[in-house]
């Protein structure tokens, strides 16, 4: 379906599945986050240990709140993915030593390890996403999805 196939359906269907925006966009994140469940498989983990992973990869020991605020989750949520990273022994939760209410979580050696392989996975999972995309193309998406979050978030 393109831009230019939407020109031809009227206003009103626009905004209706399988037409709307939202609609195809949903469907594209449950598409590619399937892709990548499937290419995380041989490890245990799902698309959201991933994502966690790439938190801790890039910081460390971070508060289980910051991981929250920068995977835009529900911290209940988040507690039980890091309860099923820890039983994987991926991660560990220590409490913070300065204050006792903060609760950091910290990779082990299993979870450091992870980052030799795991992101080539999901690098072969993205290229399989905008394959056909020049190079223009993929730039562009990426800064457009960027402002439609972004216009969200105010």
């Amino acid at each position: 379906m393109s831009v230019h196939f939407l020109s031809k359906v009227p206003v009103w269907q626009q905004v209706v599945a399988p037409y709307s925006l939202g609609y195809r966009i949903r469907l594209l994140s449950q598409m590619t986050g399937r892709s990548l469940q499937k290419k995380l498989e041989p490890y245990g983990l799902t698309p959201f240990h991933w994502v966690v992973l790439c938190c801790l990869w890039e910081n460390d020991g971070l508060a289980t709140f910051d991981i929250v605020d920068r995977l835009k989750q529900v911290g209940g949520t988040m507690t039980g993915v890091i309860s099923r990273m820890e039983e994987r022994d991926l991660v560990y939760r220590a409490q913070d030593e300065r204050d006792r209410r903060i609760w950091r979580v910290w990779l082990t050696q299993t979870g450091r390890q992870l980052q030799q392989e795991l992101p080539d996975v999901a690098a072969k999972n993205l290229q399989q996403v905008l394959n056909g995309f020049s190079e223009q193309e993929q730039k562009q998406f990426s800064e457009l999805v960027d402002k439609a979050i972004a216009n969200l978030s105010r």
